[in-house]
């Protein structure tokens, strides 16, 4: 199955399935901020004609990168495929998102005649319609044209096949048994599948939020692209701010902390674990090694010698040496100045005098 990777290889998983006619180039606008996150797998559809059989074939990916649990997003047959996983395969599927998608994508000898059309002609007659429905600004954009471009030259039997696949394709009578948490996106201009379906989704499946996006068509992702992506961000979990804390700053010192925690002081631990830990630490844009560094002179700056301390010991666990550290606060005592150094220096060495854990 063919498939791109994007962001972090220690973050949570996100799968991401796109509509018939569609590649990878679909998530585009999406994967920069949710990478910041998330391992960001994007798979392309191979030729089968059901939507278990690509339900299967995401598993068998899967499986293939060594992933056990995932979050999965898609676009209309995308999104159809991720509610068969979460009902063929709820201990794998943490979370569902279902973009402009459906239970039951029509008729099926609509979609049998479109197959037909396919296999004879190629996608090219579909060219004009899918402008049509894709997009509600019109083709004008240079992602419209590069999404029209792939559907252009889509390989025919795997269009068909997916023709084949929406035409058995009906869920209508088993959303109740979806369990996981579910997010549905529906475009308000969507004439392929109406914001009808996207509440006939969110009534059936327990639980389901539903968001309608004014002027979107059927690629949402594309025609109001800040605002798919906000649903996602705001319906997938926030990232593990408590185990990287623990990963930094240790277990013992985090113990101490969630044991002083009071009534008073409690939102704020769950804010620095949310925000300082969860989404600034987490971020790819700079190693651990590097962010002590940065934090370190920060805390030097701002004389916080009980944090430099804390920070000093998460340094390094972080990797960084004990000479490391030492030129640090060496560059802060130029930036910073020789009197806020000189205490830092003294903060450290007591740090470092400290017996080894355990001992």
């Amino acid at each position: 199955m063919r498939h791109r990777i994007d962001g972090p290889a220690d973050g949570e998983p996100l799968l991401l399935g796109p509509s018939v006619g569609t590649t990878a180039r679909l998530w585009e606008a999406q994967v920069p901020e949710l990478a910041r996150r998330f391992r960001v797998v994007r798979y392309e559809l191979p030729a089968l004609g059901s939507v278990g059989e690509l339900a299967e074939a995401v598993i068998g990916l899967a499986d293939t990168l060594g992933i056990g649990a995932f979050h999965h997003a898609g676009v209309s047959l995308g999104g159809a495929i991720g509610a068969q996983l979460a009902l063929a395969c709820p201990g794998r599927v943490r979370s569902l998102a279902m973009i402009c998608s459906s239970a039951r994508f029509g008729e099926p000898e609509g979609w049998h005649e479109r197959a037909r059309l396919v296999r004879e002609r190629g996608t090219a007659p579909l060219l004009d319609t899918a402008a049509r429905r894709w997009f509600a600004a019109g083709a004008g954009t240079s992602r419209a044209k590069e999404l029209l471009d792939d559907l252009a030259g889509f390989d025919p039997e795997t269009y068909a096949a997916c023709c084949d696949a929406l035409a058995a394709y009906d869920l209508r009578g088993s959303l109740a048994a979806i369990a996981a948490p579910t997010l549905i996106v529906a475009g308000r201009e969507d004439p392929a599948t109406p914001p009808a379906h996207a509440r006939l989704l969110a009534d059936g499946i327990p639980g389901a939020s539903l968001v309608e996006i004014s002027g979107a068509a059927h690629l949402a992702t594309v025609d109001r692209p800040a605002q798919v992506t906000a649903a996602l961000l705001a319906h997938l979990p926030p990232a593990d701010g408590m185990r990287v804390r623990r990963e930094v700053l240790g277990d013992a010192h985090v113990d101490r902390a969630v044991a002083r925690t009071t009534a008073f002081t409690r939102d704020f631990q769950d804010f620095i674990t949310r925000y300082a830990w969860g989404e600034i630490w987490t971020r790819p844009g700079l190693d651990r090694r590097t962010r002590s560094c940065v934090t370190l002179t920060a805390l030097v700056a701002g004389g916080h010698l009980e944090e430099l301390a804390m920070h000093a010991r998460a340094a390094l666990r972080n990797g960084l040496s004990p000479d490391e550290i030492g030129e640090v606060l060496l560059q802060s005592a130029v930036y910073c100045g020789v009197p806020a150094a000189n205490a830092a220096f003294a903060v450290v060495q007591r740090v470092l005098e400290e017996p080894p854990s355990g001992a």
